[in-house]
């Protein structure tokens, strides 16, 4: 006789899903990247240029973006300027020959560099309220100052002639004008000469 009570079939129970073991476990709120998403982030430009700025949005904005580009425009210029870039010069510094005659120049130590200082400490010590004997040293320097000066000047005008002459046979630049020229240059300190010296003391050109 079967009995009464029957066991229950057993159950099929389905397993679980687990999660993917490729995927790595997300906290909770985690938030999918956009490479995941699928999208793509444009890259920055790589060759050095800029973005186009938005355009100003009044006249006051418009007038402060003018006077930043003017200043950052003669910076430029002056750094070009004091590099020697002919396009930059004054009318006065342009030129291959004028070039040289910078050269020449700068090579060389130059009596008229101390011809200002000189003459600054000279006044000083022929003033009438200084002892006579400073002031009679003082005039004695002061002549001895200037002859240098004009001894040097007329060197310095020698070899201008001389290197642009080989240089620059046919010049068209006037040789009074470019012994002016490097006679004023010479005049000039070192460090305040522009376009800024690109030789140093003692080396040839």
């Amino acid at each position: 006789m079967p009995s009464l009570f029957k066991r229950r079939s057993e159950e099929v129970v389905e397993p679980e899903a687990e999660p993917d073991a490729a995927e790595p476990a997300r906290r909770k709120g985690y938030t999918p990247s956009k490479e995941e998403l699928g999208k793509k982030t444009p890259k920055r430009p790589t060759d050095g240029r800029r973005r186009a700025e938005p355009a100003p949005t009044n006249r006051k904005e418009a007038a402060k973006r003018a006077r930043e580009k003017s200043k950052e425009d003669r910076v430029e210029r002056r750094a070009a300027m004091m590099a020697g870039d002919d396009r930059y010069l004054l009318t006065r510094d342009k030129g291959p020959e004028r070039a040289l005659v910078r050269d020449i120049v700068d090579r060389r130590l130059t009596v008229g560099t101390w011809f200002f200082g000189g003459a600054l400490v000279v006044l000083i010590g022929s003033s009438t309220a200084m002892p006579p004997i400073v002031q009679v040293v003082s005039n004695i320097a002061w002549a001895a100052l200037a002859l240098g000066t004009m001894l040097d000047s007329v060197l310095l005008g020698r070899e201008v002639k001389k290197k642009v002459g080989e240089r620059f046979p046919k010049t068209e630049q006037r040789m009074t004008s470019l012994y002016l020229y490097a006679a004023m240059r010479g005049l000039t300190f070192r460090r305040l000469r522009i376009p800024k010296p690109r030789v140093k003391i003692g080396e040839k050109v």
